[in-house]
């Protein structure tokens, strides 16, 4: 009789577990209808705030036409800082739904790993219970039980624990399954976390920018007019401004003049084909994505911010060892980047991005060796010419041989796609290489 009370609280608990798992779907059902809710409102604000975008892309575009004076060069820089106020709000947005998407999937990934510790210790008590029955022969039952009807009770019971086990079996493995897929989407979902938050750095420093160059401006012309045409005028003072202007990397342990990086990027661009202007933007653009970058594993940093901390284990660390060790560099006090983090300062992703180019460890693995064939030398991804180098040979397999391919060879750089949520990187790399082949033609005459 004992056995028979114990397959029945085996059976009742599977039961119990089973109700307790429908009664969670349905508490979760309310609060899913509370996510769209403000996931549609989300998304129509975000639709009205690019409509508005465009607007003022379209009115840029038309003072960026129009006779170039000091009132057009102002209102420009001002429609410029509202157009990137606009684009902060919208990544804003995105961020927001992107962090209820992000919690929803973390809920759901904890539920699935308590219902799979669940299903484990039930299937560990039915193994234990037909092992049991395994050792207890048929004829001691009959004799036990006393009749044969008993015997046949106790088989009946022993086929139903192995028809639950069964059970317990393939929801265990849908369990696994969903719990690998929610895993997947966990992943994708703090990617593209880590790109909104890079791309609105981006936007933080741009907009910064802006609001800098019309104080600057107004400062050097006090207003007049007559005093910016001669500002324009002075080609030969601008060129020399331009040559002496420090051109900074994070990551390159010296400082060089803008000349000097244009005469290397114009020496990868002969080896690659890639045009030295936007090679140029690309490497301004990774050295400003965020005060981060470069800022991890340095001497004396904490161990927080080890490399064996901030980078991905299983795809980074052993690359960056291999590489530290071909170049004979500490790998416990080489710079790396920093890992991304959310407004409430979870980490987002992870860090490890080295040197001026910022090619990630196990990037950089794939690339040294078309570096070396191009400098004669070992690859060193902190090194300034081998930096623009491997951006070169990069982007042009992403389609930067023609200037027609070059928003969509930045965008790959920067997220693998050309997804247009993160075009305002691509955009701003084109519109910095423009500035840079401005310059560069100023250095030529």
């Amino acid at each position: 009789m004992g056995k028979k009370r114990t397959i029945k609280i085996f059976i009742l608990s599977i039961i119990a577990a089973g109700m307790a798992v429908s009664a969670v779907k349905a508490q979760t059902a309310p609060a899913q209808n509370i996510a769209q809710d403000e996931k549609a409102q989300l998304q129509q604000q975000l639709s009205e705030i690019e409509s508005q975008i465009a607007q003022f892309q379209r009115e840029l575009k038309n003072i960026q036409g129009e006779k170039n004076t000091l009132q057009n060069k102002i209102n420009q820089l001002k429609k410029q800082q509202t157009t990137i106020n606009l684009q902060i709000r919208a990544i804003n947005l995105q961020i927001a739904d992107l962090d209820s998407q992000i919690t929803d999937t973390q809920t759901g990934i904890d539920q699935n790993t308590a219902k799979a510790l669940l299903l484990q210790s039930q299937m560990a008590e039915l193994i234990r219970s037909i092992h049991e029955q395994d050792s207890y022969p048929f004829l001691y039952a009959v004799v036990a039980e006393g009749n044969l009807s008993g015997a046949l009770d106790q088989i009946q019971n022993y086929a139903k624990i192995s028809g639950n086990l069964r059970s317990l079996l393939s929801q265990a493995l849908q369990t696994k399954n969903q719990l690998a897929a929610q895993k997947e989407d966990l992943s994708e979902q703090q990617d593209e976390s880590r790109n909104l938050l890079s791309i609105q750095n981006l936007q933080q420093q741009q907009l910064a920018d802006s609001v800098s160059e019309q104080n600057t401006l107004l400062q050097q012309t006090k207003g007049k007019e007559s005093d910016y045409q001669i500002t324009l005028s002075d080609t030969q003072k601008r060129a020399a401004e331009i040559r002496n202007r420090l051109y900074q990397l994070m990551g390159v342990s010296s400082q060089i003049t803008f000349g000097q990086a244009v005469e290397i990027a114009q020496w990868a661009s002969q080896q690659t084909g890639v045009r030295a202007a936007f090679l140029l933007a690309i490497l301004t653009q990774e050295s400003n994505l965020g005060k981060n970058v470069g800022t991890c594993n340095r001497a004396g940093d904490p161990p927080e911010k080890s490399f064996t901390v901030i980078m991905k284990p299983d795809r980074d660390i052993r690359p960056f060892l291999q590489i530290t060790s071909d170049l004979g560099l500490d790998p416990n006090t080489t710079p790396v980047s920093c890992p991304m983090h959310d407004s409430k300062g979870n980490q987002v992703g992870w860090g490890g991005a080295m040197g001026p180019a910022q090619f990630i460890p196990s990037t950089w693995m794939g690339y040294k060796d078309q570096v070396s064939a191009i400098t004669g030398k070992m690859a060193n991804p902190w090194d300034i010419r081998d930096a623009f180098v491997a951006s070169a040979i990069k982007l042009k397999a992403d389609g930067a041989g023609t200037v027609d391919g070059e928003w969509a060879a930045a965008m790959r750089y920067f997220s693998g796609s050309t997804n247009v949520k993160y075009r305002f990187y691509g955009d701003s790399v084109v519109a910095q290489a423009e500035k840079y082949q401005n310059d560069i033609d100023q250095l030529n005459q």
